[in-house]
């Protein structure tokens, strides 16, 4: 189905949330501090391996069963089509170790420049091209949420990646945003086309994610589908975004064993 020209990969009646506040199991809260802001390699050996043994409703398609054993069920995987390998690597290490902690995770596949939505299960929600930072790396520069835009050179626009506990937010022209990291000034958004020399709209339009590098590290997605997707839950409480990275392997980066989730 297509939302203001965005693939939606589920059909929701017209007066639903396609990203439900109201899940089968309340999100639970935590208290400032108790989670990690990032977690990359040398932290999340310290995460919590519990199984994510709960039913996810998949659009109206059934039911799909938990997971057996640490990894996601054959009809959750089946679902996942569209992912890199990468991509579907980490999401099975996600579902099965629990380490979305109960709450609704995305993976930001930077290699593909591409963003997905899952609900607290690790059911598939929604998928969007996505624009990112200019140059590529996994890391950001040091200070680099301190300083003005017009400072930051061309190789220091990454997009970093790492586990992030988001945070809704406003930025400094009070637009509704998603703190993805916010020492590093680094969020989810509407793409904004005000420098029409940037092509953003195009670059997000076209079929390859080669052209799709050009923001100052932020993570741009179409308005219609931020607004339809990412605003109704994601611009209310907190969730788990994991950026994959880009100059290693995600196993070594987050520190799972590659061979538990092949």
């Amino acid at each position: 189905m297509m939302v203001g020209g965005v693939l939606s990969l589920f059909t929701y009646p017209s007066n639903a949330c396609p990203m439900p506040v109201a899940l089968p199991v309340p999100v639970p809260t935590y208290p400032p501090g108790s989670l990690p802001k990032r977690i990359g390699y040398s932290t999340v050996r310290c995460a919590c391996a519990g199984l994510a043994l709960m039913t996810a409703a998949l659009g109206g398609a059934g039911t799909v069963p938990p997971p057996v054993g640490g990894q996601p069920s054959d009809a959750m995987v089946s679902a996942l089509p569209v992912l890199s390998a990468q991509a579907r690597q980490v999401h099975a290490w996600v579902v099965g170790s629990g380490n979305q902690q109960g709450m609704p995770f995305a993976l930001i596949d930077k290699e593909a420049a591409q963003l997905y939505l899952f609900d607290a299960q690790g059911a598939l929600r929604a998928a969007s091209p996505i624009l990112l930072g200019l140059a590529r790396g996994d890391y950001s520069v040091p200070g680099i949420g301190e300083r003005k835009m017009s400072e930051i050179r061309p190789h220091e626009r990454t997009t970093p990646a790492g586990r992030f506990v988001s945070e809704p937010g406003r930025n400094l022209q009070n637009q509704d945003i998603v703190w993805i990291e916010y020492d590093t000034a680094v969020s989810l958004h509407r793409v904004r086309s005000s420098n029409s020399a940037e092509r953003r709209l195009q670059r997000l339009a076209t079929a390859t994610a080669s052209d799709n590098r050009i923001s100052y590290g932020c993570v741009n997605v179409p308005t219609a589908f931020y607004d339809r997707y990412v605003a109704p839950y994601w611009g209310q409480q907190s969730g788990v975004i994991y950026v994959l990275p880009e100059t290693e392997p995600a196993a070594f980066f987050f520190g799972f064993d590659p061979a538990m989730y092949p």
